[in-house]
């Protein structure tokens, strides 16, 4: 087993299509692979698990511990052939002014040699000034190679090519062409997603021929087999038989999920049945709702035709069945959305309107420190739980009364002061969580659920009328 880390000199590279394609050319020569994503992302993993087959998994300083990203690596890759990780930004970007939380210190915590994607464009001889300086800054990170991208014909690639072999000694492991017909289309929030596109296995086939013709594949493998074998602590998980049954909404609207959240609550005693709140008429027989984030703006009209889903939605969260809803889930369970000159009802059990702008409300990382009004079981040791943020819907005609679970230390969350509106059982928020060592988060909101199941929390005689009904 090898591995690779694929990064680039800046953000919007074309570091995504190239790894997407390798993953893809890679399974396409049998082998099995195993890929990862830096940082708090949900739409890069989605293309890159349908390049791969397999699940990807995110690497994040901010909601890991660095033991805890050596121990979801390792685990996570012992069973693959070949493992490709996609930094983001650039080699050397990062919130921290030292680096220690940018792609090339992922890339020297993982032993990882880096192949970084350069965007050609207007770029002839100045392109080996520019690699020489990434060789330098950082000579503890191996840049084993490097892929042109986006390069304008044969004889703009000669050139580049001439001008790294004469003052580098970084090799060429392929050159892309200009291809408007590799990019997946973009909106306000980044890349649209898998679900959202009928086209999606044709695009990524697309980008695994183009890669496969242009990129050295056999050099790339030899690469990654010189790094040798992931290590790390072993992962000692211990399940708790399933009695808790969580219905999880994954359709085109709501598909924001880690991979690892989905198997931490499997390990917490939950089952996921999942649910499409587009076009199933009501929920099934559960004991608790998880409705993740997504694009509730953009399926707005159909997530409003689907009445009776809606309506079945509220009941059960009046009704005092446990719920947790993050960014998109929070906007769809509230009165309504408008977005680009329309607007739609929805759910209406949280007590406010949910306005989408052109312009994020809030982007970032995140620090929420829980109230008194937090709902799921407390957690003394740890007052302060990191997330993330990246929403362009904001609330508006808020209820005076509203409570909430969370007093943003850092962040904007709902108005930059608060995030997490309670209301019964249900808690939704703005902030995306991930459940690791930092905050188990997976393993409070089943124990809660079951808490309230078996008699606790909440509207509980509410809560045994809808049981009856639902079972």
């Amino acid at each position: 087993m090898g591995r690779l880390f694929i990064s680039a000199t800046h953000k919007s590279s074309g570091k995504t299509t190239i790894s997407v394609g390798l993953a893809a050319a890679l399974a396409a020569r049998g082998l099995s692979v195993q890929t990862f994503k830096k940082g708090p992302d949900y739409i890069d993993p989605m293309w890159l698990a349908r390049a791969s087959g397999r699940a990807c998994y995110n690497l994040d300083f901010n909601t890991q511990s660095e033991a805890g990203i050596l121990a979801t690596f390792a685990s996570r890759s012992r069973e693959a052939d070949i493992v490709l990780v996609e930094g983001n930004k650039g080699l050397h970007d990062g919130v921290d002014v030292a680096g220690k939380d940018s792609s090339a210190a992922l890339a020297g915590l993982l032993r990882t040699p880096v192949v970084l994607v350069v965007d050609t464009m207007g770029m002839v001889r100045g392109i080996a000034p520019l690699v020489l300086g990434y060789t330098a800054f950082d000579q503890s990170i191996d840049i084993a190679g490097i892929i042109l991208n986006k390069v304008g014909g044969a004889r703009q690639e000669s050139k580049l090519r001439q001008a790294l072999e004469r003052y580098t000694d970084v090799p060429v492991l392929g050159a892309i062409g200009r291809d408007e017909t590799l990019a997946v289309a973009e909106r306000h929030l980044g890349l649209t997603t898998p679900a959202e596109d009928a086209c999606r296995d044709e695009k990524v086939a697309h980008m695994r021929d183009v890669v496969a013709r242009n990129v050295d594949l056999d050099r790339l493998i030899e690469i990654a087999a010189a790094a040798g074998t992931a290590s790390g602590p072993a992962v000692v998980e211990t399940p708790t038989p399933r009695d808790i049954r969580i219905a999880v909404a994954r359709d085109a609207a709501f598909g924001f999920y880690y991979a690892d959240d989905f198997e931490a609550l499997e390990r917490a005693g939950a089952e996921l049945v999942f649910v499409d709140l587009m076009r199933d008429q009501k929920l099934p027989p559960v004991d608790a709702l998880f409705i993740g984030g997504g694009f509730p703006e953009t399926q707005a009209a159909a997530l409003a035709a689907n009445r009776a889903m809606r309506a079945d939605v509220r009941a059960a969260i009046v009704s005092g069945l446990p719920a947790y809803a993050e960014c998109g889930g929070l906007m769809y369970l509230s009165r309504s959305i408008a977005f680009r000159g329309e607007t739609h009802e929805m759910v209406g059990v949280v007590p406010a309107d949910t306005v989408v702008g052109e312009r994020p409300q809030g982007r970032g990382l995140v620090v929420l420190e829980e109230t008194a009004d937090a709902p799921w079981p407390f957690r003394p040791e740890r007052p302060c739980i990191p997330a993330h943020e990246f929403h362009h819907g904001g609330l508006t005609n808020i209820d005076p009364a509203c409570r909430f679970a969370y007093r943003m230390r850092r962040g904007y969350g709902v108005d930059g002061k608060r995030d997490g509106v309670v209301v019964h059982n249900l808690l939704a928020s703005f902030s995306h969580l991930r459940d690791t060592s930092r905050h188990h988060w997976a393993r409070r909101f089943v124990a809660f659920a079951r808490k309230v199941r078996n008699g606790g929390g909440d509207a509980d005689a509410g809560l045994s009328r809808l049981a009856a009904q639902r079972r």
